[in-house]
């Protein structure tokens, strides 16, 4: 399944925000509180400057004997391998020149794309992009104008994914622990904590990091009220910021 778009008469060129991480670092979370804090979440979609994508979106479609093994716990969905790389790049490139694309909903019990659900992005000012894997690929880590990473302990992570799995994909105890020591683990410290490095700033404990989002949700603000300063004027801005104050990996 390819994303829907159509161009808008009067079309945007969005800044673009990746935001990576870990599985259950907060990366979703800091995206919400982002996009709250800005005022955006009970506005009409086709009135909100601020929206989100996630990569999960991305996943590709899996084959006959793929899918038996994901239903066992036992498909690597944390692998580059997993995610339709150009899928997601045409899709974010397509939003770039100021489409509105249709993207799916990634069902996680039946591990595929739901049939009968879809999420529709229109243009929009800011359009932030997260998943654990967001910067892995050069292509679409290059089509970010600011790149966050959310750095949260592995104790941390499992602590969180554990009952989210359980409770919102169908999964046991046995399975989400086989998962995470098999695939979960390995594929962050081989494919995720090294894209930490492309990263223009990093955000420590996650949404419990009010110093760090609150900066972030400041420079958005400056980004939607200006007429004048560039993209890339205010993307410098707020990485000068982290970095002249405390380092942004010691905000808190």
């Amino acid at each position: 399944m390819n994303s829907s778009c159509l161009t808008k008469t009067e079309t945007k060129s969005p800044f673009l925000i990746g935001v990576a991480g870990g599985t259950a670092c907060g990366k979703s979370t800091v995206c919400k509180n982002i996009i709250e804090k800005l005022g955006q979440t009970n506005l009409d979609e086709t009135r909100r400057q601020v929206v989100s994508i996630s990569q999960d979106s991305f996943y590709r479609e899996l084959n006959a004997a793929e899918k038996i093994k994901a239903s066992k716990g036992q498909f690597n969905f944390d692998h580059p391998d997993a995610f339709d790389e150009v899928f997601m790049f045409q899709t974010l490139t397509d939003i770039q020149a100021g489409k509105t694309c249709t993207i799916p909903v990634y069902n996680y019990k039946t591990n595929s794309r739901s049939k009968n659900e879809n999420i529709v992005i229109y243009p929009a000012d800011v359009v932030i992009v997260e998943g654990i894997l967001a910067f892995y690929f050069p292509a679409i880590r290059d089509l970010f104008h600011m790149k966050l990473f959310v750095d949260t302990d592995s104790d941390t992570r499992l602590a969180r994914r554990v009952p989210r799995d359980i409770n919102e994909r169908g999964r046991d105890l046995e399975q989400v622990l086989n998962q995470y020591m098999n695939f979960v683990k390995p594929a962050f410290e081989e494919f995720c904590l090294p894209t930490k490095k492309f990263a223009d700033i990093i955000i420590p404990r996650g949404a419990e990091n009010f110093v760090a989002i609150d900066l972030i949700v400041q420079h958005i603000r400056d980004l939607l009220n200006s007429e004048h300063c560039t993209q890339y004027e205010l993307a410098e801005g707020l990485i000068a910021v982290h970095t002249n104050n405390v380092n942004a990996s010691r905000l808190h």
